[in-house]
């Protein structure tokens, strides 16, 4: 994440921090800050890139804001997933599949083992590097090491870009909770269901590509315009996102269907452990082959 990105989150942040305001007085918080808990640990692995992993004790979570509209218990939901920073991640986007631990800040991670056919079984990524392999058939094609390794290609604002980035926003639960509550969106209430043995709160509101895309402040122009065409194929015309929340305000489970340029979308993600125990470890540098800088299309899964 760039200077300009953690910028923008910071203004995302202070939005949502005046919608708890009266939460926040009302539950001794010192502010967003004080509501954030420990930031995951940046350790260096075996191969010199960050691995973010997550800190010794839970995020402190902020409280419920007294505004229980639609509108607001989104934006209570966006900031609760602000202040996981993570989870754990179980997603079907089309006929791709795959699971695993996800960081959204204070830096990017990704680390999913693929349960659908790909040219690699596993993908990890730390920041702007990225790892490909894991599997029989990679070291078969490497000579006996198991990981290609790539960083991501300087973009047009000089910074490098982060690999699989469409993949890692359509996943992130703060980017769909952004386009939910963007201006000019209008959220509804489904009612009260049961999800995995616990009781779910579930939400709807009907979007588009552009717009989703547009609601995405804090990140890059180039980024934001990769979200869009990731989501353009099959949610131009019309995104519907649904939204279960669960009793503290977080997601646990996204929904996106829609109909655009070349059909229909379908995806699906589930949220496990928000804010737990997780982490994202780059591989053996022994281990990899290091294929220089690559340019990944915001399509690729």
């Amino acid at each position: 994440m760039d200077g300009t990105d953690g910028e923008a989150w910071m203004a995302v942040r202070q939005r949502l921090a005046a919608v708890v305001a009266a939460a926040v007085l009302a539950g001794g918080l010192s502010g967003c800050g004080g509501a954030d808990g420990p930031a995951p640990g940046s350790s260096p692995s075996a191969s010199g890139a960050p691995t973010p992993t997550a800190g010794s004790s839970s995020p402190t979570w902020p409280a419920k804001p007294t505004d229980r509209s639609p509108h607001g218990v989104l934006l209570s939901a966006q900031l609760a997933m602000q202040t996981a920073r993570r989870a754990k991640v179980n997603y079907r986007l089309g006929s791709d599949a795959g699971s695993g631990p996800l960081f959204w800040q204070p830096k990017t991670a990704l680390q999913v083992k693929r349960s659908t056919p790909a040219a690699a079984e596993q993908l990890i990524v730390v920041d702007t590097v990225a790892y490909e392999g894991g599997d029989a058939a990679t070291a078969a094609r490497l000579g006996g090491k198991h990981w290609e390794r790539f960083a991501g290609a300087p973009g047009p604002d000089g910074h490098r870009e982060v690999p699989y980035a469409g993949l890692i926003d359509l996943l992130n639960p703060v980017v769909a909770l952004a386009a939910a509550t963007a201006d000019g969106i209008g959220a509804q209430y489904v009612g009260e269901e049961r999800f995995e043995d616990s009781a779910v709160e579930h939400y709807r509101v009907n979007t588009d590509a552009d717009r989703y895309a547009a609601a995405q402040t804090q990140l890059s122009p180039a980024r934001r315009e990769g979200l869009r065409t990731a989501l353009a194929g099959g949610g131009s015309a019309s995104l519907t996102l649904d939204l279960w929340l669960n009793d503290k305000d977080q997601l646990v489970r996204l929904q996106r269907t829609g109909t655009g340029d070349t059909g229909r979308l379908d995806d699906s993600v589930l949220y496990t452990e928000p804010g737990g125990p997780l982490s994202a470890q780059a591989p053996a540098e022994s281990d990899t082959v290091d294929t220089g800088t690559r340019t990944v299309s915001p399509l690729a899964r």
